[in-house]
């Protein structure tokens, strides 16, 4: 708690054990000096979250210290990849009835810059909901119709069995993302700023937020611009629900699944 900041964010595959990734992220700042002071060496401050990823491809293959350090090393190359890379390899939507009537997701990432303020998300979206255009209300992916040509609604589907849990919802559901901005706001600013920016998930996502779903989402500021909390937490919503709209836009079909590029009238 004393603590005003962090020195990463991972953002993981795996499940739990993708846990063992964090070592490569720690490696890769200490040896550049950065973390906190603590006289024999400085330890870096760095909050992990996995999606659970297990039931797509071999669940024998998780991400590891290696694995991390290199991902930290191509960061600085600058280059911008979405979709089935990293940790959104193994990412699924609409999985309400299993991952066999699942659609293909993964990364995605949008940022908007008005004036000097810029905010930025990236979100891994690996839902048992339905994912739907931000802008327009439109469907983008989710739970496949039983001959797996069009898309059928989740929300739907969950009240017809009101009385009784489905069976297959409690696998493989994690939403997780990150917030960035330039804006100076504190660490109490930047609880509110992760609060208004998981709207995002609410205005893109249907249903989320559900006990099948282990969604969070963190936030962090890079920059000293002066801001209103209250602007910098609406486009946090805006540019994370694109986000999600980009991770699932962007996927290729994989696994066997179909994505969003499959039924191009969607989008």
């Amino acid at each position: 708690m004393t603590s005003q900041g962090l020195n990463g964010v991972l953002l993981s595959g795996g499940s739990a054990f993708g846990l063992d990734a964090a070592g490569g992220v720690l490696r890769y700042l200490e040896e550049r000096g950065i973390g906190l002071d603590v006289g024999v060496t400085k330890v870096p401050l760095i909050s992990e979250s996995c999606v659970f990823d297990l039931a797509v491809g071999n669940s024998h293959i998780r991400p590891d210290e290696a694995m991390a350090y290199a991902a930290c090393e191509d960061a600085q190359k600058k280059i911008l990849r979405e979709g089935n890379v990293g940790v959104g390899t193994g990412c699924t939507v609409g999985k309400l009835l299993g991952v066999d009537y699942a659609m293909k997701s993964g990364i995605g990432i949008h940022a908007v810059q008005i004036g000097k303020i810029q905010v930025g998300s990236i979100v891994v979206v690996n839902a048992l909901g339905d994912v739907f255009d931000i802008d327009t209300g439109l469907p983008l992916a989710g739970l496949l119709t039983e001959d797996k040509n069009d898309l059928r609604s989740t929300e739907q589907t969950c009240y017809t069995s009101i009385e009784q849990p489905v069976e297959n919802a409690f696998v493989c559901n994690t939403t997780i993302g990150c917030v960035v901005t330039n804006a100076r706001l504190s660490k109490s600013e930047m609880n509110k700023i992760a609060a208004m920016a998981s709207n995002g998930y609410v205005r893109s996502i249907r249903p989320v937020n559900t006990t099948a779903d282990g969604d969070n989402l963190y936030a962090a500021s890079l920059g000293q611009e002066p801001a209103s909390l209250d602007v910098v937490g609406t486009l946090a919503a805006y540019v994370t629900g694109k986000a999600v709209n980009r991770a699932v836009l962007l996927a290729k079909r994989a696994y066997g699944l179909k994505a969003a590029c499959d039924f191009s009238q969607k989008s």
